[in-house]
């Protein structure tokens, strides 16, 4: 087993038994594209492969602190501005290049699928990360159903369009809605997650509720929140930062600590919860998930793709 990963690790296993939450509720759906439930593990979720050992940080801390300009660009902004979001009912368009396109409540997206726990470093663009407790099922499971068709090379990605509750939608200098994308290959990774829980919980409003992008060796802002269109397409598709700025923000943005942002250094970060005198800590290639992933990009210029 390769150093700093389980494949029967849950979050209990890592957080001390007295920070447990004890609140241990899942969305279940009931659905059409198969009529059996999410498969849950006496009522939590499965463990996962591929979870890091690494103390996850505090919910308090994932649900406090986080990006979502769609409810404002300071930190603390979503989670004081998001608690109006209309998140039930959802559902998500799934277009394109697919055998079984339509409008997929959410209910019918999580029928039948098992929900695992995915402990994952999650590594911000701003030089800041977390470890997280994601709950969810892989993107790939959800792409076999609909049926992928061959002309089909990329998966393009929208988040909800709705400023009357997503105040930071009113104006700004992004063009709403948020847009990201990911090369097939890539959406069908099995480290490629689609969550709706934190810590066994529910996915928080400011977080990305009811269902999100999880890409963990990319710069958090591919993980794409609140999603409400999935399109298999052939050409790659826009997606909003490298449409802001192509030159700090590139289609793929896997984590590279030897290719510097053009306003900072990306070889260390800073561990959200460690408080202000904690040590930063190095940043790994590919956030630590080189083993896994390094093949999706041989032949690549590393310093040029990214």
């Amino acid at each position: 087993m390769r150093k700093g990963f389980r494949t029967d690790l849950g979050w209990s296993d890592v957080t001390p038994k007295e920070q447990w939450l004890n609140r241990r509720q899942l969305m279940a759906g009931v659905g059409a594209l198969v009529t059996a439930p999410p498969v849950l593990a006496q009522g939590a979720a499965a463990p996962g492969r591929y979870s890091t050992d690494e103390p996850p940080t505090a919910l308090e801390d994932i649900a406090g602190y986080n990006n979502f300009y769609e409810f404002g660009y300071d930190k603390e902004d979503p989670a004081r501005l998001a608690q109006g979001l209309t998140v039930d009912p959802w559902s998500v368009v799934i277009d394109g290049l697919v055998d079984r396109p339509g409008t997929y409540a959410l209910d019918d997206l999580l029928s039948g699928v098992t929900l695992e726990e995915r402990i994952y470093r999650f590594r911000c663009v701003e030089a800041w990360s977390m470890v997280v407790p994601w709950v969810g099922f892989e993107l790939g499971a959800l792409l076999g159903r609909v049926g992928v068709q061959p002309g089909a090379r990329y998966v393009a990605f929208e988040t909800l369009l709705r400023p009357g509750e997503m105040p930071g939608q009113q104006g700004g200098m992004i063009e709403w809605p948020y847009r990201e994308g990911l090369r097939l290959d890539e959406a069908m990774h099995p480290l490629t997650l689609l969550a709706t829980g934190i810590y066994d919980e529910p996915m928080p409003k400011q977080n990305g509720a009811p269902i999100r992008l999880v890409v963990p060796w990319k710069y958090g802002f591919k993980s794409i929140k609140s999603i409400v269109r999935i399109s298999l397409v052939t050409d790659r598709p826009q997606t909003t930062w490298n449409m802001l700025q192509p030159n700090e923000y590139g289609f793929y943005s896997n984590v590279n600590p030897q290719v510097d942002h053009p306003r900072w250094s990306q070889a260390s970060e800073r561990r959200v919860g460690g408080g202000l005198l904690a040590p930063r800590i190095d940043t790994l290639m590919f956030n630590g998930y080189a083993d896994e992933v390094a093949s999706l990009y041989a032949g690549m210029d590393l310093t040029r793709d990214f």
